[in-house]
């Protein structure tokens, strides 16, 4: 395995485990962690052998506070890379499963970095912001984006126009939490729901999600519905369409290849 800088990567069978490293200033990232983890995930969305990720913090007090402002106020580069905050804000052709396991604060990019991903798991001391306006930038890695797709509008606004903190346990009423753990167990937690997804077929979870948000670029439901995505096509032409069937018939567990 390779030995990083900015972050660790464990490799658990099917599940890559990202965890960003840099507790010493909560986990904040600048060009150079960029670029690492550029590489970390184009290593991953390569591998025929990794069929999810999780990513999270080290430490226990924060997911990450985004992005590194005193690297930044001391002249260092500080821009993204093509694929975004974290190697991961921009990369919008990824189809395997991502979930973050928000182990503490999660603010600005390191928020962002969470609503990139498919599942979002907190731990009960989780704090969410885009603060960003406060230190007179914008939410640019998709704060401003992908927040009002995934909550109500005048909720996103509350939380885009004022910076204002929000809970875990507010994050899951609002909706981009998926569930609220005891602090301490996020990233367990994400394993659980990483091992739910390894139920299923690696090749209809990616024909699934490629699907689904390419399906909410159409203009109405109707035409979403009767196109056939290329991850759809390629998992039906797949073995694993018939292992699933045969699986079920013969009252056994499947065994997906991902060919």
């Amino acid at each position: 395995m390779t030995n990083y800088q900015y972050c660790t990567v464990t490799d658990e069978g099917r599940i890559r485990i990202v965890t960003l490293n840099r507790p010493d200033v909560m986990n904040a990232l600048h060009s150079d962690a960029h670029e690492e983890l550029e590489s970390v995930w184009d290593e991953f969305a390569a591998s025929d052998d990794l069929w999810l990720a999780i990513i999270t913090g080290a430490g226990d007090r924060a997911f990450s506070a985004g992005n590194d402002l005193k690297a930044q106020a001391a002249g260092k580069r500080t821009g993204f890379v093509r694929s975004g905050f974290a190697g991961i804000t921009h990369r919008f052709n990824l189809d395997k499963p991502l979930i973050a396991a928000v182990n503490g604060i999660a603010m600005g990019g390191g928020f962002e970095i969470a609503l990139s991903c498919d599942i979002i798991v907190a731990s009960e001391n989780a704090v969410f912001a885009l603060p960003e306006p406060r230190v007179g930038l914008i939410a640019g890695a998709g704060g401003v984006h992908r927040l009002p797709r995934i909550i109500p509008q005048k909720q996103a606004l509350g939380m885009i126009l004022t910076g204002r903190r929000v809970s875990a346990a507010e994050g899951k009423e609002l909706g981009f939490v998926n569930e609220v753990v005891p602090a301490g167990q996020a990233l367990s937690a994400a394993k659980r729901w990483a091992d739910l997804i390894l139920e299923c077929s690696p090749k209809a979870i990616r024909a699934s999600k490629q699907s689904y948000f390419r399906g909410l670029e159409e203009p109405n439901l109707e035409t979403a519905m009767r196109k056939i995505y290329p991850g759809h096509q390629e998992n039906k032409e797949s073995q694993d369409y018939l292992e699933g069937p045969k699986a079920f018939a013969e009252k056994r567990k499947p065994n997906w290849q991902n060919k």
